[in-house]
């Protein structure tokens, strides 16, 4: 249903995210402890090829940044996909932290994040619905723009 959802809507999901080469990632991109899948920090990926660099505010526009941070969850969705099987199993999100690679003086990181958090409530009406900070940062891993990590509840 998800992403039967996802191709109506003329996106289609990357590859899963992969450590770009040289990087190291000793950890899980998703790690599930009963019904709570926790997703570490993901950036605007497919598989291992970043598709976005820079700072929002400076060699990125707020929509560019809000198309970094879509990009994210559609990178997110495929690995929970990859973890769990299925789209479906996400019965609802609830903690969603994002991060924004600022240039000095922006202060509008909800704007960017937002990119995030349309695409997940588009996808899940309802149980879309999550609480959210959008915190700006100096620098992000690799100059990626956006990172995002989140806490879902599972089926």
């Amino acid at each position: 249903m998800i992403e039967d959802h996802l191709a109506r809507m003329g996106l289609e999901l990357p590859a899963p995210l992969e450590a770009p080469p040289n990087v190291r990632l000793p950890y899980e991109s998703v790690r599930v402890h009963e019904k709570l899948a926790y997703i570490s920090g993901h950036g605007p990926f497919d598989g291992n090829r970043q598709l976005f660099r820079g700072s929002v505010g400076a060699e990125l526009s707020v929509d560019e940044g809000y198309d970094a941070a879509r990009a994210t969850a559609l990178s997110m969705l495929a690995s929970l996909k990859h973890e769990l099987g299925d789209l479906d199993e996400v019965q609802a999100w609830i903690k969603v932290l994002g991060f924004v690679k600022c240039a000095n003086g922006f202060n509008v990181t909800p704007a960017a994040i937002n990119g995030f958090s349309d695409l997940i409530l588009a996808l899940w009406g309802q149980a879309g619905r999550h609480a959210r900070s959008a915190i700006g940062a100096a620098e992000l891993p690799m100059g990626m723009p956006v990172e995002v990590e989140a806490i879902v509840t599972l089926a």
